[in-house]
């Protein structure tokens, strides 16, 4: 996913690095600066993509059919970031990384790509443009975070983690909006064709209702929404200080 933050300032930097873990080896870097520039390229592919069909139909309606395969694609290439921490290379926790990039996957997939009538839906585009913007800025801090080494690009790493961490107050309440209710509008459909659901009798004694699933994932938002959005207000006020440090320090 990232590189370990940057320092908070030059003289805390000195006095700690003998006490901070060996960070990812020079591949590991330089696997980590190909894979940021790819999925930023990517997602910028998708804003682009999205603007194009928005200026070519003068409408917002029906815009992920422009965006949809760029979309799928590096939505899943996500998932490396799992591995990612899995292996070490990135100091993330594995169980809120994998929760974040399963939940978008699971969106993506099980409910955009599955119920192809809620794919016309504005509660689409909601999420998809919060998303867009949301990479673009996460992407971008990593690639020049992980470049550190050059002083212009430290300068444009505390630019965009300052907007990283200011963005999200719109971007994340209107991110969890539009994925409630692209599920919500996925529920009727769900429930009239009977998809992904197992009914018995069957030989595995076994039996899954996706609808009722749809609507226990609906009603998860409820606790952990609060608790992730509060997290990140935590983290905002936390660079923030320490970018108010720094450039003190300077």
């Amino acid at each position: 996913m990232s590189a370990p933050a940057m320092g908070t300032s030059k003289t805390a930097h000195t006095d700690s690095s003998h006490k901070k873990k060996k960070g990812p080896g020079t591949l590991a870097i330089a696997y980590l600066v190909i894979y940021n520039v790819v999925m930023t390229a990517g997602w910028l592919v998708i804003a682009v993509g999205l603007v194009r069909a928005y200026l070519a139909r003068g409408s917002y309606h029906g815009l992920y059919y422009s965006i949809e395969k760029p979309l799928k694609f590096f939505q899943t290439g996500a998932l490396l970031e799992i591995l990612h921490c899995a292996v070490g290379i990135v100091p993330s926790s594995v169980v809120l990384t994998g929760f974040q990039v399963m939940s978008r996957v699971f969106l993506t997939w099980a409910v955009t790509h599955s119920v192809r009538e809620v794919q016309s839906e504005d509660s689409v585009l909601l999420f998809v443009v919060a998303w867009t913007v949301t990479e673009i800025i996460r992407y971008s801090f990593y690639t020049f975070s992980l470049l550190n080494h050059l002083p212009y690009l430290i300068k444009w790493a505390s630019f965009l983690n300052i907007h990283r961490y200011t963005f999200f107050i719109v971007l994340y309440p209107m991110g969890v909006a539009g994925e409630l209710l692209t599920i919500y509008a996925a529920l009727p459909y769900v429930q009239k064709t009977g998809l992904y659901s197992i009914t018995l009798p069957n030989k595995y004694n076994f039996s899954f209702d996706y609808h009722s699933f749809l609507i226990l994932v609906m009603v998860s938002y409820i606790p952990l929404f609060p608790q992730l959005y509060f997290h990140m207000m935590r983290q905002r006020k936390k660079v923030l200080g320490h970018m108010e440090e720094y450039s003190k320090v300077e």
